[in-house]
């Protein structure tokens, strides 16, 4: 099999999530494939400032601001994508979040916050991704950053409905991969999934860790979120015939 990302040279990809941790990751390598890589995430400023410093790669990054949880953000996006860059080739789904709440005592809004990025906004936008790759005819490739929390459950103090909502995305790969086949479409879906990762993602969901809590944290081992986007490109980079349904990514030494 030879890996190659010619084909993706000076195509579309669209990236949510995209400001800090796996997102950033992601799209730098794109960008360094020589892809226009569309940046989604509230903080749209961290995005533009990712794209100065990416000045000169053979890609280029566009930063656009947009919540994930909100319908109307996402269809604006990939309005503004079409009519400035085209159609997008590759929709790469990282946007998540996980809340500092719990099944026992949880908090309603927390929950339904979780599902409404996790799931729900990854919908609508692998919804609006494959209507304009059918559209315009491309057999571009869509990839859902899961979870290995979306496989095997490994209790943490605030799961709460985070596997939930990662073993959701684990069933909608494949149940896109049956539609896309139904369908005809030769547009792939890849499911990767990483273990526990050194990234900024405690932070961007608001999250607060005890001492206990940091120093469990601390004390695991983790990959970075280099060998994740390394990952999202070793998928991409497959021949057309050849389909990585599922990528799963965990540090050496992992207990889980």
């Amino acid at each position: 099999m030879v890996l190659s990302m010619e084909r993706w040279k000076g195509k579309v990809a669209i990236v949510t999530g995209a400001s800090v941790g796996i997102g950033a990751a992601i799209v730098e390598k794109l960008v360094e494939e020589g892809l226009q890589v569309v940046g989604l995430a509230r903080r749209s400023e961290q995005i533009e400032e990712n794209a100065k410093k990416l000045a000169g790669k053979k890609g280029k990054l566009h930063a656009l601001k947009a919540d994930i949880s909100k319908e109307e953000d996402i269809l604006k996006a990939f309005k503004w994508v079409t009519e400035n860059l085209g159609a997008p080739h590759i929709l790469i789904n990282n946007a998540g979040v996980i809340q500092q709440t719990t099944l026992v005592e949880g908090d309603t809004e927390m929950w339904k916050k979780i599902f409404d990025i996790n799931v729900i906004g990854l919908s609508i936008a692998t919804r609006e991704a494959v209507k304009l790759m059918r559209e315009n005819k491309i057999d571009g490739h869509i990839v859902h950053i899961n979870s290995t929390l979306g496989h095997k459950i490994v209790y943490q103090q605030f799961s709460n409905v985070y596997p939930a909502s990662k073993y959701a995305v684990t069933a909608l790969t494949e149940t896109l991969r049956q539609e896309l086949n139904h369908l005809g479409l030769k547009i792939k879906v890849s499911s990767v999934s990483p273990g526990p990762t050194a990234s900024e993602f405690s932070r961007t969901s608001n999250f607060v860790f005890d001492e206990n809590m940091k120093k469990m944290m601390a004390d695991r081992v983790r990959v970075k979120t280099e060998d994740i986007a390394d990952g999202v490109i070793y998928v991409l980079s497959t021949p057309p015939h050849v389909q990585v349904h599922e990528l799963i990514i965990k540090p050496v030494g992992d207990p889980y």
